[in-house]
């Protein structure tokens, strides 16, 4: 199947979403995204301007209320076989990081694999070598290779975003989606856990939308920048480095920047 997702250059093809939650007031207002494959693309803004519902969309937890959306060309839909198929291959970071605090690095590392293991096999905890073996070049890829045993509410705040980087690494993904990622982490662990990610999605070529609140972050590791403002796109950005490729500004917009 995923020899199939490859055969045009877009991974998510987004076409005037909008979300609402009671069909009176809308969290995404026309969202309108091209997101190439193999590219690290960035979403800022404040607080409430639609970031976090907009990477829920792209994973299949939401649905839009008007507008389309595809994700290498699958409409993305828990009800759907061929996107159920798909979010296999898509690694989800959301704020909580969605860890299990008193099970061990390695278990938690394992979660990512659970969809490729027999039900009865998991449940009785039997687990095949080959992916022990996965999980473990995983958390070796982290960095964590002296912590695999240790209880997940031991490490630090940055020990933590480095298992759930693992978790996601385990699923083979194709796609990565990071939710705050390195919120509440000092600038050195900021620099340290991004510097992982971007490793990482040039070493297995993925695509990864990310959510930031710091514009300089962003600017620092982003290809593409979209900056959302009360559930607008008001501006997209590409970026090369310290040199602005491509520059597009919602109309009347600029203002507000």
């Amino acid at each position: 199947m995923l020899s199939n997702l490859t055969k045009n250059n877009l991974a998510i093809d987004m076409n005037n979403v909008w979300l609402s939650y009671d069909n009176i007031n809308y969290v995404l207002n026309g969202i309108t995204l091209s997101i190439k494959k193999s590219i690290n693309y960035t979403i800022i803004g404040h607080s409430g301007s639609g970031k976090s519902t907009l990477l829920k969309i792209i994973n299949g937890l939401l649905t839009p209320s008007k507008g389309t959306i595809k994700v290498f060309g699958i409409i993305p839909d828990h009800q759907n076989r061929k996107f159920k198929n798909l979010m296999k291959n898509i690694g989800y970071i959301p704020q909580s990081l969605g860890l299990v605090k008193n099970i061990t690095v390695l278990d938690n590392v394992l979660i990512g694999a659970l969809t490729r293991i027999n039900k009865i096999k998991s449940f009785f905890k039997i687990v095949p070598d080959v992916e022990i073996d996965n999980a473990q070049n995983a958390i070796k890829m982290v960095g964590l290779e002296d912590k695999t045993e240790k209880k997940v509410f031991t490490l630090s705040g940055g020990e933590k975003r480095r298992v759930a980087i693992a978790r996601a690494l385990v699923q083979k993904p194709i796609l990565l989606l990071a939710d705050e990622i390195v919120s509440e982490l000092d600038h050195v662990t900021s620099k340290e856990i991004m510097n992982l990610i971007i490793e990482t999605q040039h070493k297995l070529n993925l695509t990864s939308v990310m959510i930031h609140h710091d514009i300089k972050l962003a600017l620092d590791y982003a290809d593409m920048i979209s900056v959302l403002q009360k559930g607008q796109k008001i501006l997209e950005i590409g970026v090369d480095g310290n040199t602005i490729t491509e520059f597009d500004v919602t109309k009347n917009q600029l203002a507000k920047l």
